[in-house]
């Protein structure tokens, strides 16, 4: 039952959330599934590839309908002077981010979903974010 009522509550957080990284008047729907916690290419794929692409270069099938396009997350190594921010994305994973690009803190829309997620067990959420950290940093541009 509390699972059930979890399910739901993501879900409806997910809608409320997806209406904030829709910047336009295009109507945009992320289907969402669920994902393993260990699986960070899964995650990747349900919650970033919509935005960001199934390469990470901000050319995912919704990006058009941004006001702002997604970042290219392939380059945030040699961004940082070829250092992989893991913190810096960890972060970000947890909280959303304020960068100008992004418009608010509700940017990455995923960010504080995945920061909520399995609040009863922080060591799931833990193990969720710092797989979909890990397999960002298996996209960076060699």
């Amino acid at each position: 039952m509390l699972k059930r009522l979890l399910v739901t509550a993501t879900i409806a957080t997910l809608a409320v959330g997806i209406s904030y990284a829709d910047q336009s008047n295009a109507k945009v729907t992320i289907p969402v599934n669920k994902t393993a916690v260990t699986n960070g290419k899964q995650m990747y794929g349900n919650y970033c590839a919509p935005c960001h692409g199934v390469d990470g270069r901000g050319q995912g099938p919704v990006a058009s309908a941004l006001k702002t396009p997604p970042v290219d997350l392939s380059v945030l190594s040699r961004n940082n002077h070829g250092k992989f921010p893991d913190a810096h994305i960890v972060t970000v994973l947890q909280n959303g981010a304020e960068i100008t690009a992004h418009g608010s803190a509700e940017m990455p829309v995923w960010g504080p979903i995945l920061g909520k997620m399995n609040q009863s067990n922080p060591q799931d959420r833990m193990l969720r974010i710092s797989n979909l950290s890990r397999y960002l940093e298996t996209m960076q541009a060699k």
